[in-house]
């Protein structure tokens, strides 16, 4: 059983990720002013100290804590590793992600401090941006300055600052998208924010202020006691609970060997930059959240770094499953990050695949991520230099024979994969039983109109086009589009929208509602039958047989092209046998890099 301590963004999060798991757990926060859908979990409110927490513990035998709250909650923080250590059970910080500290800014260590700096700087009228429980904190500033706080538009709100005495006319109300047109209303002299990170909205806080040129004051956030396993995104709770509480997600998700390549050039120039070695790194996944991974070897010459991570895949049957991932990292002679294919890592010979022939089997995504982490380390240490890094997997030339790399030109090893950074476990029963539970939680918050797509690529696409549906109405079929539509069916699901790539499209077209590729493969000759019927030339039609991947049909052919509504009309066609009733829209989405 799980305790999670929210009250916020990141509390939210946390929910929907152990709802993904179809097992009961408790989810705290201090009131109700919350809004908290918990379809598997059970929602309990009051404070809790460390007394009542260790008792509730005990009673309802919780096996793993979860601190969601606000990075400013040091009282909650400090209960929690506290409560953790007596019981002898882990503790996982779930964190913000927080900005760069912009050294232009103020940085205060405390709400003193901050008084402190606020004097020396002469400051007479304060807009102060930290909430209406900072009101006493700053009593000794506010009593003797043009103070204005801006807060929630709640009584509790408005209580708080007349119980301390401050006027309450001086408060200001928050509204989104207001920053500018407060500042130019109140023309403070400074501003004093905390601390709080991206969901926090601390960027909009600041942004405003800076455009206009007014003073920022920062209170940093408290440092987090010892004793946490610490996460900040969904992915890194799931991977960390998956490792922590065994059993209590059916399957263990992993890492794509694109990011276990990616933790490793980034620790190896890491060293490279401090010459200290380092144990674990955080990447930046696509979805912009941070993971840790351990960094399992490191070797130093006089002018290059390699560094290896062990690639985790969970419960996934990937052929890098526990293979080493390694990087050298060398400074080069040019500007800017170049690639290179190290011992087991393919290289390009044939066009089609998004990336030129005789380059490295790097894919565009894990060489984004590494361009990213590179260019940030840089800055940070104030170096301009060029940066070579070469990407190894040994025994990866043994291991390309076994996938579709021959068959797509890519020689001397395996590719560098990786579009989310994230491994999902497969296992079709796992699988089809965690589609039916996603299906579940949707229809459990209210949603008629569920939007089904393959994977990240698409899912981005997607909500785009649908910007107004909660996030549990975006489901990732993977490869089994008819079971998808089956359980939506049986759900009662009165709408569906299907976003489809054109790889899955061509097999599914052809009757294959499962579209993985250990059960099926492009049939050229489909393609070039269905070309023929939609009145292409026998020429093309000869051209599209001899296709090896179905994205190049996008090269050849115009998309209002009949071919593609043709193609869509017989997809729907298989799709109505597993979804009947209803209304259904399929839609074909263009290929991303």
């Amino acid at each position: 059983m799980i305790l999670v301590f929210g009250g916020t963004t990141e509390g939210r999060a946390a929910v929907e990720v152990l709802d993904e798991a179809g097992k009961p757990f408790y989810y705290s926060t201090r009131g109700n002013g919350q809004s908290v859908h918990v379809v598997h979990g059970e929602h309990v409110t009051g404070g809790m100290d460390a007394l009542a927490m260790e008792s509730f513990c005990k009673m309802h035998g919780i096996r793993l804590l979860v601190d969601a709250g606000h990075p400013f909650a040091t009282e909650l923080h400090h209960n929690v590793v506290k409560v953790a250590e007596r019981l002898a059970i882990p503790a996982v910080r779930y964190e913000r992600v927080y900005p760069e500290r912009n050294p232009a800014w103020v940085w205060c260590d405390s709400y003193a401090d901050a008084v402190a700096r606020l004097q020396e700087q002469k400051v007479v009228r304060l807009l102060a941006l930290t909430g209406a429980q900072t009101i006493s904190a700053l009593r000794a500033w506010w009593a003797n300055g043009e103070t204005w706080f801006r807060v929630l538009d709640r009584p509790e709100s408005r209580k708080i600052a007349a119980d301390a005495g401050f006027p309450l006319e001086r408060l200001v109300y928050f509204r989104p998208g207001e920053d500018s047109r407060l500042l130019e209303m109140l023309r403070p002299d400074a501003i004093l924010t905390k601390e709080s990170g991206e969901s926090g909205y601390f960027e909009e806080k600041t942004a405003a202020a800076t455009r206009m040129g007014i003073p920022v004051f920062v209170v940093k956030r408290p440092p987090l006691p010892e004793g946490f396993c610490t996460v900040s995104g969904k992915h890194g709770l799931r991977y960390r609970v998956e490792r922590l509480l065994p059993g209590f997600f059916p399957l263990r998700s992993g890492f794509t060997t694109g990011t276990c390549a990616c933790a490793a050039a980034k620790a190896a120039l890491s060293v490279l930059l401090s010459g200290q070695e380092v144990s674990e790194v955080c990447v930046a996944l696509p979805c912009g959240e941070e993971v840790a991974l351990s960094v399992a070897f490191v070797s130093r010459s006089e002018d290059s770094v390699a560094c290896s991570v062990v690639k985790d895949a969970g419960d996934d049957p990937d052929i890098t499953n526990g293979r080493e991932i390694r990087a050298d990292v060398a400074w080069d002679s040019l500007p800017g990050v170049h690639f290179h294919a190290g011992e087991g890592v393919g290289t390009v010979t044939l066009p089609g695949l998004g990336l030129a022939v005789g380059e490295p089997a790097i894919n565009p995504v894990p060489r984004r991520m590494m361009i990213a982490e590179t260019e940030k380390l840089l800055r940070r240490a104030g170096v301009d230099r060029g940066v070579s890094i070469t990407i190894a997997v040994p025994g990866g030339k043994e291991l390309a024979v076994k996938t579709f790399n021959p068959k797509l030109g890519i020689v001397g090893g395996i590719s560098i994969l990786g579009t989310s950074g994230i491994v999902r476990p497969f296992s079709a029963e796992a699988l089809v039983e965690t589609i039916h539970k996603e299906i579940q939680v949707a229809k459990a918050l209210g949603c008629t109109h569920l939007v089904i797509n393959s994977g990240a690529k698409s899912e981005r696409l997607l909500r785009q086009r649908f910007p107004n549906l909660l996030p549990q109405a975006f489901i990732h079929y993977g490869n089994y589009i008819g079971e998808t539509l089956r359980l939506a069916a049986s759900e009662g699901i009165g709408q569906v929208t299907m976003g489809i790539m054109i790889g899955k499209a061509v097999k599914l077209a052809e009757g294959h509602a499962d579209t993985h590729s250990r059960h099926v493969v492009m049939n050229p000759a489909f393609l070039a039958a269905l070309a023929h019927e939609s009145g292409c030339p026998d020429e093309l039609c000869v051209r599209i047989s001899r296709l090896a991947l179905a994205r190049e049909l996008w090269t050849l052919l115009p998309a209002e092209h009949p071919f593609f509504q043709l193609l869509v009309r017989k997809c729907e066609t298989i799709c109505r046998r597993f979804f009947p009733q209803g209304k259904l829209e399929l839609l074909l989405l263009p290929e991303m890099a």
